[in-house]
């Protein structure tokens, strides 16, 4: 090397990172064709560690503070060097910073249902959605499995491989937690601990520590949705199919008092579903007389009666959404009539 390169050769005796944005976990300090001064001051604060790599092998680690680099400082990097105790040359080596700061509200959800093993339904496709935060806790791993020779590594790259892990053993915290499904919603911190607890090795293996894992909904998907909501319908009802052409009526009272209003077909909807309500209550009546047949030789029993026909239950309640319609009743007033005709079908 002549003259003029060494005098343009620039000796670098401060080293820090001052991070500009959030996301990034890895950055290499530009080296260029510079050396390190001997002597030099390595700053590294609070929220960050610095690597010292040699020719690709991985050297020194600094925790934060300010740090004097000499032979004495830097023992690993002296040894693969084959430096003298009192070299005091300027040097060459790569540095990288990276961010030990938590990285939060990292999304991750189910794309597609995800089939699992519960004991009151059986097999169960669901869906789960939450967030997770976690921080490098070790560099050389970090370093060595994933940043590699890279200039700057953000989380963005690496979110899709993270919300991997957590969705392969959305299954494994399930099992283990022993929640059935229905019971998920009440006790989703316990899921949540389980999921964590399942997912946290994986993290670990890259050199990353996975801090929190929450959970914010679970569902399932839409049509296992209105199957066991018409479940959950008929175990609130039981076995009395006449509570239950009760609970139907119900149910479908409000859309007819709002064909009402519109002036839609309220007399064929009326006359369909009090079609409806007479063959119920007629089965409802049967299987009312199968279930008490072994008890008739003890006691009688006394068939329903039913104060008004289903027909005139019905055509009082067109009459009555059309008054409610036109503003004559309140809702109140409706509700209260409508709750009295629906008494009267027992």
């Amino acid at each position: 090397m002549g003259l003029f390169d060494f005098i343009k050769k620039q000796f670098i005796d401060v080293l820090e990172w001052t991070e500009s944005g959030d996301g990034v976990l890895a950055w290499r300090y530009p080296m260029a064709d510079n050396e390190i001064q001997n002597g030099a001051v390595l700053t590294v604060r609070e929220s960050q560690l610095a690597v010292f790599v040699n020719e690709g092998q991985i050297a020194d680690v600094f925790g934060p503070g300010r740090h004097t680099l000499t032979t004495q400082t830097l023992p690993i990097l002296t040894n693969l060097k084959n430096w003298d105790k009192l070299f005091a040359s300027p040097f060459k080596s790569d540095v990288w910073f990276f961010s030990t700061r938590l990285q939060t509200d990292q999304r991750w959800g189910t794309q597609q249902p995800v089939t699992i093993r519960d004991k009151d339904f059986g097999m169960v496709r669901l869906r789960a959605f939450g967030n997770s935060a976690y921080r490098v806790a070790d560099p050389r791993l970090f370093l060595k499995e994933i940043s590699g020779t890279r200039e700057v590594y953000t989380a963005a790259e690496l979110d899709g491989q993270l919300r991997g892990f957590l969705l392969q053993h959305i299954s494994d915290a399930v099992a283990q937690s022993g929640i059935p499904f229905l019971d998920l919603a009440a006790n989703q911190t316990e899921f949540a601990a389980q999921l964590k607890a399942a997912v946290a090795p994986e993290f670990t293996r890259i050199g990353l520590s996975l801090e929190t894992v929450t959970l914010q909904n679970v569902s399932l998907p839409e049509e296992l949705q209105k199957i066991l909501d018409q479940k959950i319908g008929m175990g609130m009802i039981g076995q009395n199919m006449g509570q239950f052409m009760q609970y139907q009526t119900g149910q479908a009272i409000p859309t007819f008092a709002e064909n009402a209003g519109q002036g839609g077909g309220l007399a064929g909807d009326a006359m369909g579903l009090g079609a409806g309500l007479a063959m119920g209550q007629t089965m409802a009546q049967a299987m009312q007389q199968g279930l008490q047949a072994p008890a008739a030789a003890a006691a009688p029993v006394a068939a329903p009666i039913v104060a008004m026909k289903p027909d005139e239950v019905m055509a009082t309640l067109e009459k009555l959404a059309d008054l409610k319609a036109k503003g004559i009743l309140t809702e109140d007033e409706f509700s209260a009539k409508k709750t009295e005709l629906l008494k009267k079908l027992v």
